[in-house]
């Protein structure tokens, strides 16, 4: 069995779906269900006896040793988190009380765990934990893609938090020995992302006929990686990944946010369109947000190189695949539409 947390959320639960797709080892999928976990994603695992879901918070150690102790897993990956830039700036304690805090109560709990188990178990453990490239701060247009050394500089809340939880990781391996592999990946997008991200909340605001928000100039880089591919990634690095190593994960497809918005609105003129006019009609530049990193990009040959793995998808056949889902499943898009997502909406993107 794996212990997965956040199996939940858009990336996790994507993982659990994949990983159960693809292989019969079951998965303790560990979630709190804050507003972006949500178990309609995971409906087709409802009846399997393989998925095994329990609700609670990764800050529980009375409950992290239990599950260790009853379940008694080989690994752990650990997809639990506060992830939204925006909120962090708004809220930044939830992002320390999970991402810093939550990782430390995990290690510990793990570090019991593992300390105890035979010495064949103690070899095929592996903790890999799952972070982003924005720990590595901003680059500027010339600059080179981070990499695996490339020096931490985080710039929100939800980044140094990152970092934080990055570097306990770290720790855990050079002081106690603990397994550990750690993951940067670029953003990621695909089916079942919660609508506050740029991909999601610009085609479902596009087809509500809404308002599609940009932020400043909107020429502002990063690098995309289907979430598939992402999973895909995760699960070579569990397999093969040397114990103490970082890889970074990407999609090598840099692209500026006001070029994803217009791609998007593009596709949605030819796969729904409008009565007239186009989806680009909609767009609205709005006040930047603070400390807003201009690009980041990911070098990801280490993985390539050492694990042989590479992204499957292009953008564009990867914003396609992400484009069709969400219209084929409104159903799933309303029930996560909340009063409270909102809410959050209407304060976050108020235009300026």
């Amino acid at each position: 069995m794996i212990f997965v947390t956040g199996g939940a959320g858009f990336i996790g639960a994507n993982f659990v779906l994949n990983w159960l797709a693809q292989s019969d080892e079951s998965v303790l999928n560990f979630d709190k269900l804050t507003y972006a976990g949500n178990l309609n994603t995971l409906k087709s695992l409802q009846n399997d006896p393989r998925h095994l879901f329990v609700q609670g918070d990764i800050c529980d150690t009375a409950v992290l040793d239990s599950l260790f102790a009853k379940h008694q897993p080989r690994a752990i990956v650990h997809f639990a988190a506060e992830s939204h830039v925006d909120r962090s700036i708004h809220g930044p304690a939830a992002f320390i009380e999970t991402n810093v805090n939550g990782t430390f109560s995990l290690l510990e709990a793990a570090r019991k765990y593992w300390t105890g188990l035979s010495d064949e178990a103690k070899a095929g453990f592996r903790f890999l934990h799952v972070s982003t490239d924005e720990v590595y701060g901003t680059l500027e247009a010339d600059d080179p893609p981070f990499s695996e050394t490339t020096a931490y500089a985080p710039n929100s809340p939800y980044s140094a938090s990152k970092a934080a939880s990055d570097h306990l990781v770290r720790a855990y391996h050079h002081t106690y020995g603990l397994p550990v592999l750690t993951t940067n990946c670029s953003n990621n997008y695909g089916p079942y992302h919660f609508p506050e991200k740029l991909i999601p909340l610009v085609i479902t605001s596009a087809r509500a006929g809404k308002d599609l928000p940009v932020y400043g100039d909107g020429l502002q880089v990063r690098d995309w990686l289907f979430v598939t591919d992402h999973c895909a990634a995760i699960r070579r690095v569990l397999e093969a990944g040397k114990p103490g190593e970082t890889y970074n994960v990407g999609g090598w497809n840099e692209q500026t946010n006001i070029s994803v918005v217009h791609t998007i609105c593009d596709l949605l003129d030819e796969l729904a369109p409008k009565a007239s006019g186009s989806y680009r009609d909609q767009i609205r530049h709005v006040k930047d947000r603070p400390g807003h990193d201009r690009r980041y990009a990911i070098d990801a040959r280490k993985i390539e190189r050492e694990l042989g793995w590479k992204p499957a998808e292009t953008f564009q056949t990867g914003l396609r695949k992400t484009v069709e889902w969400y219209l084929n499943n409104n159903e799933w898009v309303a029930q996560v539409q909340s009063g409270e997502y909102q809410n959050w909406i209407n304060l976050q993107y108020q235009q300026g």
